[in-house]
């Protein structure tokens, strides 16, 4: 009995001092956290101060997803001799020079994706990748500041396909107008005077006007997350059906060094490119040539991406 009772009272005792450990270990993590948490802010502070200074911003980030799959004698599917795949990846890249008096804002946008369906039992089956998402956005902004927040400024965009296509149809807007910078990643450019280019084989569907060019633009990067948001819109003034805009985002976050995941979408409404696909393609798959700006069911488009991230 007495035995019974020592090991109860020692067994007791560990747990006593188990719990007075893991106090102690919880109250010596909350004071070396508020000393990181203090030199986290300091370090942002000094970094803040840093992205102020005049001279070059460069930096980039992109995505890349994939997988690939293979099947033999699979009954239970359709195809049951069968390899698939989708391979994809996004580009993010920005150079921008900033001055007291002046900046210069560069960026890149680019994703490119290709799938793969070959069903190994159908000869006439296409059994290599082929393009899916195709998209090419360069632009160049230079203002003057007239205040530290607004400037007059110049905007060049180029945006077109790489894979498929390529400059068909491929846009080049060009005009000036304000520039607002609230804060230091965002930048809102405001251009009433603008000439939207349109280059394009089908010139009865893409046309080139004058209208008004709107862009927003917010790219971050805090700490292990990195992040991307543009809107670009071009508003003919000749017709609605000549209008355009894109809005693509992107994201990534830093599990271990440069990899991480990552995570793309877009939306884009083109009533020219709506035409244009409807106009060619195959009156079996829906197709008429004889469609028009009024006939046509204008759907939004969009994309994604999900994968692993590097950045650079």
């Amino acid at each position: 009995m007495k035995k019974v009772l020592v090991l109860g009272l020692l067994f007791l005792g560990v747990i006593s001092t188990n719990a007075q450990t893991k106090e102690e270990l919880q109250a010596q993590k909350a004071e070396k956290q508020a000393i990181a948490d203090k030199a986290q802010g300091e370090a942002n502070a000094i970094q803040a101060k840093i992205d102020a200074l005049p001279g070059w911003r460069i930096g980039a980030f992109g995505t890349i997803g994939g997988s690939l799959s293979g099947f033999n004698n699979w009954y239970s599917q359709s195809a049951p001799n069968l390899n698939s795949g989708n391979i994809g990846f996004t580009f993010n890249a920005f150079a921008n020079q900033i001055q007291d008096k002046y900046f210069w804002r560069n960026s890149l946008t680019s994703n490119l994706s290709w799938i793969k369906y070959d069903d190994r039992d159908d000869a006439t089956d296409n059994d290599s990748f082929e393009p899916a998402t195709d998209i090419f956005n360069i632009s160049s902004l230079y203002g003057y500041k007239l205040s530290e927040k607004l400037a007059v400024s110049a905007l060049a965009e180029y945006r077109t396909t790489l894979l498929e296509n390529f400059n068909d149809p491929g846009y080049l807007d060009v005009g000036v107008g304000i520039t607002w910078t609230p804060i230091t990643n965002l930048l809102v450019v405001v251009h009433p005077l603008n000439y939207n280019f349109v280059f394009a084989d089908n010139d009865a569907v893409f046309e080139s006007s004058l209208g008004a060019k709107i862009v927003a633009d917010y790219t971050r990067k805090i700490g292990a997350i990195n992040f991307k948001t543009n809107l670009s819109a071009f508003q003919s003034y000749k017709s609605s059906d000549l209008s355009n805009w894109t809005w693509t985002n992107s994201f990534s976050y830093t599990l271990w060094k440069k990899i991480g995941v990552g995570f793309d979408f877009g939306l884009r409404d083109n009533k020219q490119e709506a035409l244009n696909y409807i106009q060619t393609l195959d009156a079996a798959d829906g197709g008429d040539e004889n469609a028009t700006f009024d006939s046509i069911d204008n759907k939004l488009q969009t994309y994604y991406t999900v994968g692993l991230s590097y950045s650079f």
